[in-house]
């Protein structure tokens, strides 16, 4: 009897998501239509990148130098570059092609590890522009993204705007063909209903530009933030997004503005990035509980689904194994991933062969999605106060964060011409296991 009542509660929670991300968030679109992604051109601020780093090597490299060759006008777009304490020779390389930049490129160095929160946090304090745009040390920016984020700031409430999160070592393996398909779909269809009401939840710090005077304005809020007294740093994207929405702003995104970053490769990856993600989940949706039922009813309701889904699948789950149940349920699973993946290859069959995946590439998540919510999901409940960042590659420095106020930048600014050899032939493979987007739960 609990195992049948299990299963009806998880499969009506389901049903509300499915309804919500692709039911009423493509009506919703279809409803808008014209005004759906609406931009302006008569809007050209100044603007910061800030990129927090720790131990990218090459990689950082190749990010640098995508935003340095943006289309967005020279003279009004300067780069941050925050190094956090990095044991590798990330901090030089950043220096080396700050030489190259025409003063373009501060790079400043962090007295102790903070964080990538406090990091930007502090790069913040030192731009002087309108908008911050947040870009992650392993991505890549297209030329023309950073110019149509700033198009969608088309309402002074507008205070947050993020970009689409594509993979770079898309055919890799069979995990980041997946993942491809994956990404794909937390894009394009999971986040319209969201977006359709200018509440997006989660904006990736892979690419999104940000109001600097909320950003100031959140400070206080943003400068501790703590799981049972302990400092945490994983979420940092989740919370920033959601504390913007709980102030009263309005968030949104556009497909128009790509940036690319690695995904793991392995399956240990793979799962200590999920575990990351699903401590980010909970600690988010805890926290939205007080706030988000105030904004609007359809949007509170798929708020609150998407937690109760997390949370219960992995007792239904494990229900069902005992009652042998688990198979049956299982190929199901398996068909529904096989539609989407035929949809994903439909709607992608213009693309180059190289940018896109087979139709079959989504089916691992079939059974990789009931251990990531059964075994990880509880695993995180019990890890909620780590201060850890499981998807690096390296060790990160346990060190205490820093008060305020925080001593002045180390910055390199040398405008003089160098050759930097391999600079951007480099492929970054060390960064292929640093994902650090958060994505919406598949």
């Amino acid at each position: 009897m609990t195992t049948h009542t299990l299963w009806v509660i998880c499969h009506c929670l389901a049903v509300v998501v499915f309804v919500n991300r692709y039911v009423a968030g493509i009506l919703l679109r279809l409803a808008r239509h014209k005004t759906w992604d609406e931009t302006r051109d008569d809007y050209e601020p100044t603007v910061t990148a800030i990129i927090p780093m720790f131990n990218e090597g090459k990689a950082i490299l190749e990010t640098l130098q995508s935003i340095l060759d943006s289309d967005y006008p020279a003279a009004k777009l300067n780069i941050i570059c925050v190094d956090d304490c990095s044991t590798d020779d990330s901090y030089e390389l950043a220096r080396q092609i700050a030489k190259t930049s025409g003063g373009r490129l501060k790079v400043m160095r962090n007295p102790k590890n903070l964080g990538k929160r406090r990091s930007i946090i502090r790069a913040t304090r030192e731009a002087d522009s309108e908008i911050i745009v947040s870009v992650d040390s392993d991505v890549v920016v297209d030329a023309n993204a950073i110019h149509q984020l700033i198009r969608r700031f088309t309402d002074d409430k507008i205070a947050a705007v993020g970009g689409w999160v594509d993979v770079r070592n898309k055919q890799e393996n069979w995990l980041t063909r997946m993942q491809v398909v994956k990404y794909w779909y937390s894009y394009y269809f999971m986040k319209n209903l969201e977006w359709g009401f200018r509440r997006v939840m989660c904006l990736s710090g892979c690419l999104t530009a940000y109001r600097r005077s909320v950003l100031i304005e959140l400070e206080p809020v943003l400068e501790t933030r703590e799981v049972l007294g302990v400092p945490i740093k994983y979420g940092e994207d989740r919370f920033l997004t959601r504390q913007i929405v709980k102030a009263g702003y309005l968030t949104t995104m556009t497909l128009e503005a790509r940036c690319c970053t690695f995904v793991p490769s392995t399956v240990s990856g793979y799962f200590s990035q999920q575990l990351r993600w699903r401590r980010s989940n909970i600690v988010d949706y805890a926290g939205g509980m007080t706030h988000v039922w105030r904004l609007n009813p359809v949007l509170a309701i798929h708020f609150f689904s998407l937690f109760a889904l997390l949370l219960v699948y992995p007792v239904a789950v494990v229900r069902m194994l005992g009652s042998f149940k688990f198979f049956p349920a299982l190929v199901l699973h398996i068909e529904a991933v096989v539609f989407f993946g035929l949809i994903y290859r439909i709607r992608t069959r213009k693309q180059p062969k190289e940018e896109r995946v087979g139709a079959l590439s989504f089916i691992p998540l079939s059974l990789l999605m009931p251990v990531t919510y059964a075994l990880l999901t509880p695993l995180a409940l019990f890890t909620l106060d780590t201060s850890n960042w499981e998807t690096r590659n390296h060790e990160e420095a346990a060190q205490e964060p820093v008060a305020n106020p925080i001593p002045e930048a180390v910055i390199d600014v040398v405008s003089a011409p160098m050759v930097i050899p391999d600079a951007i032939t480099a492929t970054g493979r060390l960064a292929r296991q640093n994902s650090h987007a958060e994505m919406p739960a598949a």
